[in-house]
Order: C-alpha cells, then sequence, then structure tokens
C-alpha cells in the first residue's frame, strides 16, 4: 500500500510540473468535476470574529490614542455593521482641525483575507504593541502627533462569513452586491465583458448598507488622504478606475510623485502605479476611490493592491488573493505596514490643511447652488 501511494504521488508531483495544469476533485452531489481549492490557512488567519476581537481589546488597552465603534445600517431586511477604528493623539477635536486626517478601508471584497489581517497590524503599531522591523519610535511619534486616522479593518463582514463558510472565491457581500461596484460615480454596468455574477452593481448606487456607512464615514471625517486596500495585484493606485486616465488636477500630479516614490523605495519598482482604469486591462465603474475624489473631494485618493497571487490557479481563490505560507504572510504585512507609514510621512507634505480648508468651503457653496438654484 505504502508504495502504491508513492507512485501515485510520484505521478501527480510529475502533472502539476505542467504548465497550466491543475488539480481537480469530483463533487459527487453535484455530479460535476471541479478545480482544486486550497483551504484557508487557519494557523496564519484570523476568524472575523476573532479579528474584531483583537481590535476591541487593543484600543480598549489604549484608550488614550484609540477608540472603537460599531455602525450598523440596513435595508429590506438586510443588516450590516462596520466597525470603525479612530486614532489620535489628542481626544480634543479642536485640536485636531489643522491635523492631517486619513481614512483607510480594508476587506471589502471578501475573499482578500489578508488586507483586514493588515489592519489587524497597523492597529497594533498605533498602540505600540507591535513594531516594524528598523523603525524608530521617536519618529513614528513625531510622524503620528499630526495626524487623525480612522481605519475600517473589515468593511464587508457578512461577505466575510460566506468566505469562512467555504464559499472562497465569493467577493461580494451577503446578498450578491459588490461593494466596490455600489458607490455613486460612474455606476452601473458599462463594458460587454462585464460579469453580471461576481460584478453585481445593485439595484442603484448606495443600495447596500455597508456602503451606505463608508459615505457616512467619509463625508463626515472629511479625509485628506483616502486608501482603499485590495489584493491581487502589487499596485499603488490613483482615480480614475472607470476610466484610463488620470484627473487633470494638481493633486493628481502630488499623486503620482508620490505613489512613485513609494513604488521606488518600498516597491523596489515592481508595484504598478497610474490610475487603475489603465493600468489592470479593465476598466470598474461605481468604485469607493472615484467617488472619495470626485465627490468627497479627497484630494489624495488611492487604492493599494498588497498582494499578487498566482493568476493561472483558475478557481484556487484564497491562493490566488492570499499568501498561504507564514513567510510570504509575514513579508506582505511587513512591506505594506511600511508603505502605509511612509504614506502617514510623506503624504501631509503634498497637502496644505488651511487650503484644503478653503477649497471644500468652496465646494459646499457650489454644491448648495446646484441643488437650490
Amino acid at each position: 500500500m505504502a508504495g502504491l501511494f508513492l507512485l501515485l504521488s510520484s505521478f501527480l508531483s510529475l502533472f502539476a510540473c505542467f504548465p497550466g495544469f491543475h488539480f481537480v476533485y469530483a463533487d459527487a452531489d453535484a455530479g460535476l468535476i471541479q478545480p482544486f481549492q486550497t483551504p484557508i490557512n487557519r494557523d496564519l488567519y484570523h476568524s472575523c470574529t476573532d479579528l474584531i476581537e483583537k481590535i476591541n481589546s487593543l484600543v480598549h488597552r489604549h484608550p488614550e490614542k484609540l477608540t472603537v465603534e460599531t455602525l450598523k445600517s440596513g435595508t429590506e431586511g438586510y443588516n450590516a455593521d462596520v466597525t470603525v477604528v479612530t486614532y489620535g493623539q489628542s481626544r480634543k477635536q479642536s485640536d485636531d482641525r489643522f491635523k492631517i486626517r486619513i481614512l483607510l478601508g480594508f476587506g471589502q471584497h471578501s475573499r482578500e483575507l489578508i488586507t483586514p489581517e493588515l489592519a489587524l497590524q497597523i492597529v497594533s503599531i498605533l498602540s505600540e504593541e507591535q513594531f516594524l522591523p528598523g523603525m524608530d519610535l521617536a519618529s513614528l511619534n513625531g510622524t503620528l502627533e499630526n495626524l487623525v486616522i480612522k481605519l475600517v479593518p473589515l468593511e464587508n463582514l457578512n461577505g466575510r462569513k460566506l468566505v469562512e463558510a467555504g464559499e472562497l472565491c465569493e467577493r461580494r457581500n451577503g446578498r450578491g452586491v459588490d461593494l466596490n461596484r455600489n458607490w455613486g460615480v460612474d455606476w452601473g454596468r458599462k463594458e460587454k465583458y462585464y460579469d453580471p455574477v461576481e460584478e453585481y452593481p445593485g439595484t442603484a448606487p448606495f443600495s447596500e448598507p455597508e456602503t451606505q456607512i463608508m459615505r457616512e464615514i467619509a463625508t463626515s471625517f472629511n479625509p485628506h488622504i483616502w486608501v482603499n486596500v485590495h489584493s491581487g495585484t502589487a499596485a499603488l493606485f490613483m482615480p480614475y478606475d472607470h476610466k484610463n486616465s488620470t484627473p487633470d488636477r494638481v493633486s493628481s500630479q502630488r499623486m503620482r510623485v508620490l505613489t512613485e516614490e513609494l513604488n521606488k523605495v518600498h516597491c523596489h519598482g515592481r508595484c504598478k502605479t497610474g490610475s487603475g482604469g489603465a493600468s489592470v486591462g479593465y476598466l470598474a465603474h461605481g468604485t469607493a476611490t472615484d467617488y472619495m475624489y470626485d465627490v468627497v473631494r479627497v484630494p489624495m485618493s488611492f487604492t493599494f493592491e498588497v498582494y499578487a497571487g498566482d493568476k493561472t490557479l483558475d478557481e484556487d481563490c484564497f491562493k490566488m488573493f492570499n499568501p498561504v505560507d507564514q513567510t510570504t504572510f509575514e513579508r506582505v504585512l511587513n512591506q505594506w505596514c511600511g508603505i502605509l507609514f511612509a504614506l502617514f510621512k510623506l503624504g501631509p507634505r503634498e497637502i496644505d490643511v488651511r487650503s484644503t480648508i478653503i477649497e471644500n468651503s468652496f465646494d459646499q457653496v457650489y454644491n448648495w447652488k446646484d441643488d437650490h438654484l
């Protein structure tokens, strides 16, 4: 029996060496042959419940600099909870007026488990319970004292529960809507290659409780910097997603300079840069980053993609979007924590807070005129 097992293992290993070869398994109930799917590595990845509990515990141990709240919304019997962590070295809002406000979103696509793990590590560093290799604490505190950071560690909790239950390729929310197609800039199906299932944008912009909550966070917080964190490639994208060009404003050049510097220093030139629409090979409509830039008027709006899995694996979604071994897992977290903390340091030099306040005041006047005249 042992000899037969070794022979079979050698046979499978031989065929696995050929490009395009994929293991398959038979689904007895469906009578179909399905591609093999790598399971979630539970030794590396927290369940969504454990992850939120760990973040809550970190916040409660450091109330002098961290707060947490859970925002709720619902529609047609479908309800969503979104946890929001806020970091700030002063508890007085008046002290924060001229600080740089940064909003980070993770876990918008539920199959991308690596991004909430990155959020957890960032909160650990902000709490000073964990440190990046080579990071100087005095320099870190000097950077952070002028920032207010809001962080959404797991936007798509309901979709994440489906992934943990075995639907490893699910990227949508708990009722089948792609949350990164549900925003109000250029919303709706546009392309002939559009996948009506995977990219379903909902019945209307902001039809989903999760995007309603995220819009409320953004408009009330009014950030200077927004980062929507995903996985699937290695990239530092700026607007636009819905067309293959970048904006014409002055802030566009500042975003380009910043992403090119981050790419050179931290990605060693290997990250894609420029507009998402020009770089990924397709246009995406109704995305959060385009809305943040065009409507919320966030002067520096980005989509960061933190991990490029093997795209030849067809439906092996966990392995396509997430590291599966500890070495790669830790490398990705450390690298992208380094990139985000570099953004915290470098981003503010591109932003004049007082000018932003004045610009936003003019925008509010023009928006009022548009709504009332």
